[in-house]
């Protein structure tokens, strides 16, 4: 099966030719040419790999990438005219996958894209009917965009990858494993520290603290919950888990 591609350009001449490009590497193509449309297109759809340009009226692309990433992890390749090392990392620290630069060869945009498709294997089987949510493999948990691979000791956010310590992990695992139950320091004690583990509850305050800012702060999600006096939980993923409030 052909990897499905949305294009994203307001520059009709150049998404045109990349859209012929594409289409005679064998890629399933669409285009869109403004921000707003292919927010919709995005969400609606079920694509490999966007090409995304950053300045698009109605919505502008690095908007687009935020709101895209609250809802599916499809990865994104930002097109870009601005070339300046902090637009690249406001690009990257949105969610792209990478960048291409304007003006560029289009043999280097091939080469990305077929980087970006062999290392982000979101969608390829949407269009047989899939769910939105890739099915989970045996060990594996997950809330909302968030996965946690057990076998292999990976956790992802909208297919980016984050680093956590062996003990972070553990408690993120044992959250997760009792979803929308309150868990009390003393609890989590136990699993992330262990019986014999001499020493201060607050010692999973830290670990609580030391996920948020992994997680909730860079991806704007309210995952852990506190529960005065009681503990901390991880509740059932909605809408409003991704509310900073």
């Amino acid at each position: 099966m052909s990897a499905k591609i949305l294009v994203v350009e307001d520059e009709e001449k150049l998404a045109r030719f990349v859209e012929l490009e594409l289409k005679h590497e064998g890629y399933d193509v669409k285009t869109e040419g403004s921000g707003r449309a292919a927010l919709a297109e995005a969400l609606a759809g079920s694509y490999d790999l966007i090409l995304l340009d950053i300045m698009l009226p109605e919505l502008n692309g690095l908007e687009v990438l935020r709101r895209l990433n609250k809802e599916k992890p499809t990865p994104v390749i930002l097109l870009t005219a601005r070339d300046a090392v902090m637009d690249k990392v406001s690009g990257l620290d949105a969610g792209a996958v990478d960048y291409v630069t304007k003006p560029f060869a289009i043999e280097e945009l091939l080469a990305r894209i077929r980087v970006a498709l062999k290392l982000h294997p979101v969608s390829q089987h949407a269009e047989e009917g899939a769910a939105k949510e890739t099915p989970k493999e045996e060990g594996q948990l997950s809330w909302g965009p968030l996965l946690l691979d057990i076998p292999r000791h990976r956790v992802t956010m909208n297919a980016h990858e984050i680093s956590l310590t062996n003990r972070e992990f553990l408690m993120l695992q044992t959250l997760l494993e009792n979803m929308d139950i309150v868990l009390s320091r003393d609890t989590l004690l136990e699993k992330v520290c262990g019986y014999e583990y001499v020493g201060e509850t607050n010692v999973i305050d830290v670990y609580i603290r030391y996920l948020r800012s992994k997680i909730d702060d860079v991806f704007s999600v309210k995952m852990i919950r506190t529960v005065r006096g009681v503990g901390y939980v991880i509740q059932s993923w909605d809408e409003s888990s991704s509310s900073t409030s």
